[in-house]
């Protein structure tokens, strides 16, 4: 018999985990990311945008193929609404590269 509690526990902390802490004074601080227009409208333009550019441009630099999984702003929007929606301004990437290659960069202030 298997025990829920130990399942429940689990599921909890795997919510916990999720939950991103936004540094003060950062231009997300106190946002939700519908309130940063990541909502209805942007989920299915990231839609159409993946359906036509599949795959991962980092991952093609190297001669991979990968699928692509996050549409990136090439450079950061931090807010500004006409940079969030100017499709040059887009690139696919997967997860991966998203949240390792290209968080470097922006930290390390290269984009």
């Amino acid at each position: 018999m298997v025990r829920l509690k130990t399942l429940e526990s689990r599921v909890k902390e795997s919510v916990v985990s999720r939950v991103k802490v936004v540094a003060p004074g950062s231009w997300r601080s106190g946002m939700t990311s519908s309130q940063r227009g990541y909502d209805y409208k942007w989920q299915k333009a990231r839609e159409r945008y993946l359906l036509d550019h599949p795959l991962c441009v980092y991952c093609s630099r190297h001669g991979l193929t990968v699928a692509a999984s996050v549409v990136d702003h090439k450079i950061p929007h931090r807010g500004d609404q006409q940079l969030f929606w100017h499709e040059a301004n887009w690139q696919a990437l997967c997860k991966p590269c998203h949240d390792s290659i290209k968080q470097a960069e922006e930290a390390g202030g290269l984009v």
